[in-house]
């Protein structure tokens, strides 16, 4: 009896000490706390509280602590953010002041030739893997010291600038918004049509280089929008409540050609191909910025309930897949397999739409990249 009642008891000042900590966070700006000189989300260091409350006191208290956190509203999806997650030049332009946006130009070395006023170097090359495994899932200790050296913090919202020459060039923009998302990151936009569509409407354009104050950031990776190599393959076999989507243009579904860092052509068993320039019309760069959600859920077969896997070969044009589908159509649970074919043919994994050996050889000597 007296480990219950001391139980009980410290259930309750846990759950005291919570609810004084959300509300100090209404007198935060925008859900985020600086504790010791690092940002990190309040939403984050909740649940970093739970799970190191349940590895001492079982799933009970979880139950207790995760009613409370719903309860006052906390578990549901982030609030709509500065800007949504698509902003065109004209409206970016003229709430700069207000907002006081990051701007993340990811161009690479096009920054030196004119970039957006006050936007930050960070070449997409920062959110990759090697060229063995392009999509890669990089971890925390890679990208914290990366987003810390951007100045990066949970309190500004980050606006991310492509350069908009293509349907093809928005992955880079959506990979990069998948990568900030998934680590804590939640008033992010991306500038639809990128740098060329500012300076066609006639903005200004600057080549001074911008160096950020270094910030200090807690990052805490959320596999909420993230499937692995084991997943998929479990996936693979067979599943009502898992529609798999191959991103890439037919030949690549079709097993007529390849990435050059794929083992094979070919796809993930039981995928259906949905080529991400479906999402733009005609060859506009800009993304459509709505479409009939109902219609393409049917099309794709996605039941309610089911969990959307998008994959590519590199986890690029997934990634706009991913973000048409999760943050313009707000369709629930999916997400993005990072390595996409490149690691899943090389984990010697069945596939579905590959060649035999004379036809695969042909495709390896000359396959597209």
């Amino acid at each position: 009896m007296f480990f219950q009642s001391l139980r009980r008891n410290i259930k309750r000042t846990l759950l005291k000490h919570l609810i004084r900590a959300i509300i100090l966070n209404t007198q935060l700006h925008k859900n985020n706390v600086r504790l010791n000189g690092h940002f990190m989300p309040l939403k984050q260091k909740i649940f970093a509280f739970i799970h190191a409350t349940i590895l001492h006191w079982g799933s009970n208290m979880k139950i207790s602590l995760t009613a409370a956190i719903a309860a006052l509203g906390l578990s549901g999806a982030a609030a709509a953010g500065t800007f949504g997650p698509l902003v065109t030049p004209q409206e970016l332009a003229s709430n700069l002041d207000q907002a006081n946006p990051i701007i993340l130009d990811i161009r690479g070395e096009a920054y030196g030739e004119g970039h957006l006023p006050g936007a930050v170097p960070a070449p997409y090359s920062l959110f990759r893997g090697p060229s063995t495994n392009p999509g890669q899932l990089l971890d925390v200790a890679t990208l914290e010291p990366r987003f810390e050296a951007l100045g990066l913090n949970f309190e500004q919202p980050i606006v991310i600038v492509h350069e908009g020459n293509s349907n093809s060039n928005f992955g880079a923009a959506a990979r990069v918004y998948w990568t900030l998302k998934s680590t804590g990151f939640e008033d992010l936009t991306i500038l639809n049509g990128g740098k060329l569509a500012w300076e066609q409407a006639g903005l200004p354009l600057e080549t001074r280089v911008v160096e950020p104050s270094a910030t200090e950031l807690e990052l805490v990776f959320s596999d909420d929008w993230t499937v692995t190599t084991p997943q998929v393959a479990e996936f693979a076999e067979g599943t009502d409540n898992v529609v798999l989507v191959d991103a890439r243009l037919a030949d690549f579904y079709s097993g007529d050609t390849k990435h050059k860092a794929a083992a094979r052509p070919g796809t993930v068993p039981g995928a259906i191909n949905y080529a991400h320039y479906n999402f733009f019309d005609g060859d506009s760069p800009r993304v459509k910025t709505a479409f009939d959600v109902t219609a393409l859920k049917a099309e794709l077969e996605i039941p309610d309930g089911a969990e959307v896997v998008s994959f590519c070969n590199t986890g690029h044009w997934a990634a706009t897949n991913w973000f048409a589908l999760s943050e313009i159509g707000e369709i629930e649970s999916v997400k993005l397999y990072p390595g996409s074919m490149v690691e899943y043919s090389n984990a010697e994994l069945p596939m579905m739409n590959t060649p035999g050996l004379l036809d695969n050889l042909k495709s390896q000597l000359l396959g597209d990249g």
